[in-house]
């Protein structure tokens, strides 16, 4: 098996996926890819508040904007400018659309999305940060952002659900899901420590050609 080089964290909204990156990229180096969210004008500048409204656009602002962050992904690992840690996978797409967006609007955008994804390259390994909405929702109200507090519980219930159902149809192997109810991979140095060691027997497993198909639980 070839060396893990591209990491990529996913996970609902508030879950902690950037702060994973960063904490990991201070100590791995690499490269971090972001996705772009307070940058998207249609996201911030109405999106929670009428979603009939701003969906579509919102939708293939992201399409197009993480379809170009996975271009220079591409340039990054051929260049070795690796590991290659990101916010997201690009088939988060779909999990937005499908809940947002309906009728000619999701077929408009459907038929976008099957021509660009197949130019994008696959994550070595995904790790998917889970946990329940009450958690999430404490979290998006804690880092405060403005275009948020319109975000409505149900909604957010929805997405949670569709990433649950996403992700385990996913290729087990190279998944790795770690429940974070109760670990604060932020404020605490040990539940950090507990998540990388996680991430890091996961690769070492993938390196090894061994497969490891368990659900990895969030202890304290």
């Amino acid at each position: 098996m070839q060396a893990v080089r591209h990491y990529a964290i996913e996970g609902a909204i508030g879950v902690g996926k950037t702060s994973l990156v960063h904490r990991l990229h201070s100590e791995w180096g690499g490269t971090r890819l972001l996705e772009l969210v307070e940058e998207n004008p249609f996201l911030t500048g109405g999106f929670y508040r009428d979603m009939r409204r701003f969906a579509f656009d919102t939708e293939l602002f992201f399409l197009l904007a993480r379809f170009r962050q996975q271009r220079d992904l591409r340039a990054a690992l051929e260049a070795g400018e690796t590991p290659v840690l990101s916010d997201y996978v690009f088939g988060k797409n779909r999990i937005f659309a499908e809940l947002t967006l309906d009728g000619a609007d999701f077929a408009l955008w459907r038929r976008l999305f099957e021509v660009l994804e197949p130019e994008v390259p696959e994550p070595d390994l995904v790790i998917y940060l889970r946990t329940t909405s009450d958690v999430l929702l404490d979290r998006i109200r804690a880092r405060g952002r403005p275009f948020e507090r319109e975000l409505e519980r149900d909604y957010l219930e929805r997405l949670n659900a569709a990433y649950e159902r996403h992700f385990t149809s996913r290729d087990p192997v190279r998944l790795l899901t770690i429940d974070v109810s109760r670990l604060d991979f932020v404020g605490s140095d040990a539940d950090y420590a507990a998540v990388r060691a996680m991430i890091e027997h996961k690769a070492a497993m993938l390196e090894a050609g061994q497969r490891d198909l368990g659900l990895v639980e969030g202890v304290r």
